[in-house]
């Protein structure tokens, strides 16, 4: 009898060391991703600055600076950190979707995660349109698919986990995180690994404040649709900004899988001059928008909804042309600020046709639009908006309008773009 209860004891001292294991692996994965993320930040705000200052003292130095450093991030990307291009949201994804351990090691790995935060950053030094939000996420999953290692059994919910903990520590975002690891990254809800994946995210997110205090990450905004008229702004939002947002992610799924004819097989061959050409075309949209379309575009979203700053009458439409030469140029960087940046220039242009609405809360409604039309995740789109904005009391026309976004959208382009080109990903590490 003895006997019996001392194996009793010991398995059950097996499976309590197991179970906080696991959860230690989590937390400690939280904790590792706040910082990155925090760091990650404040080197991209500093870089951003770096080059204004450059175009400030000659504004025409981006027209050698921008393709060059294209040309050179390209470079790097594919001779030493493959499958480091783009957001890197594909990657976590299709990483997610693979069962061996070696093929998802190739999409997410620290080797990866180290070579998407300096390429990040050197596009942003030269001008890109780009966001840190996408690559935090690839990092994410990097960090804690690499913790998994530790670990005796993987653990399925690692990437999801470090995905999820990326956009909440980004943005300063934990509610948009979770919905981001649901909707998006699995597009199912797991009970098996849903507490620990929000215990990651709590903690990610706990990380970042302790780091660089509570702050909405576009400020505080408190405008709202007032009379009957305003909220008609909500399906006119929602149409151009799905219709636009679904032209965007149509054209960069179409350039990923290779454009028919010879054009698509030069492009393909000659990956550095085609990044070269996609940097100089950035430069020109800069020169034209008043140098106002370089970097994330969070400074003038900001402005515009804090302050009241106007934006150009054509600052949604050169950030667009800017954000998708800098997608489709290969070089590492993120879509989610650059998007909601367009959107917002989608609603400063549709707020001119409603004079008694507030601008602000139009602005809103683009940028939530737009985004929606992109990531076609609707749920994501309006609780980042809300989160980033603090502004609770337009809750329901950005759900509104991000479900009637989402809908356009599909109109253009059947299937969302992260997971369109998590395909490709997937594809190409599959054991054959």
């Amino acid at each position: 009898m003895r006997q019996f209860l001392s194996a009793r004891h010991l398995r059950l001292a097996r499976v309590t060391s197991a179970h906080w294991q696991r959860r230690t692996l989590f937390v400690v994965g939280g904790i590792t991703i706040g910082a990155a993320a925090v760091g990650l930040a404040l080197a991209a705000d500093w870089v951003q600055a770096e080059f204004n200052r450059l175009v400030t003292h000659w504004r025409y130095a981006s027209l050698i600076v921008t393709p060059l450093g294209f040309a050179v991030s390209v470079y790097l990307t594919n001779r030493f950190f493959q499958n480091s291009q783009g957001s890197g949201i594909p990657q976590a994804i299709a990483a997610r979707e693979l069962e061996d351990q070696d093929a998802r090691g190739r999409l997410v790995s620290i080797r990866i995660a180290v070579g998407k935060i300096l390429l990040t950053l050197l596009g942003l030094l030269c001008g890109a349109s780009a966001g840190r939000e996408g690559p935090t996420v690839q990092v994410g999953a990097s960090i804690m698919f690499a913790i998994g290692r530790f670990s005796p059994r993987r653990q399925p919910g690692l990437i999801l986990a470090g995905a999820a903990a990326g956009v909440a520590a980004a943005f300063n975002t934990p509610l948009a995180g979770i919905v981001f690891g649901i909707e998006e990254m699995s597009r199912a809800f797991e009970t098996r690994t849903s507490g620990l994946i929000i215990a990651t995210v709590i903690t990610a997110g706990l990380t970042s404040l302790a780091l660089v205090g509570n702050y909405a990450y576009f400020g505080s905004s408190p405008a709202m649709l007032r009379n009957g008229l305003d909220w008609l702004a909500i399906p006119v939002c929602g149409i151009a900004g799905g219709l636009a947002g679904g032209l965007f992610s149509r054209i960069v799924i179409v350039v990923a899988r290779g454009l028919p004819g010879s054009l698509g097989r030069a492009i393909k061959a000659n990956p550095i001059p085609f990044a070269l050409a996609c940097g100089l075309l950035v430069a020109l949209c800069g020169i034209a928008s008043g140098d106002a379309i370089y970097g994330t575009g969070y400074a003038q979203v900001k402005a515009a909804l804090e302050s009241g700053t106007p934006l150009r009458g054509d600052f949604g439409f050169f950030k667009f042309l800017a954000t998708t030469f800098s997608t489709i140029s290969g070089i590492p960087g993120g879509i989610f600020s650059p998007s909601l940046a367009v959107g917002a220039g989608v609603g400063a242009n549709i707020a001119h046709y409603f004079p008694t609405a507030p601008t602000s809360a139009i602005i809103l409604l683009g940028m939530v639009s737009y985004f929606a039309g992109v990531v076609q995740a609707p749920i994501t789109a309006f609780v980042i908006v809300t989160e980033m904005t603090d502004n609770h009391a337009m809750v329901i026309p950005l759900m509104c309008a991000s479900l009637i976004a989402y809908a356009a959208s599909r109109l253009v382009c059947p299937e969302g773009v992260y997971h369109a080109l998590a395909k490709g990903f997937a594809h190409a590490h599959e054991p054959h």
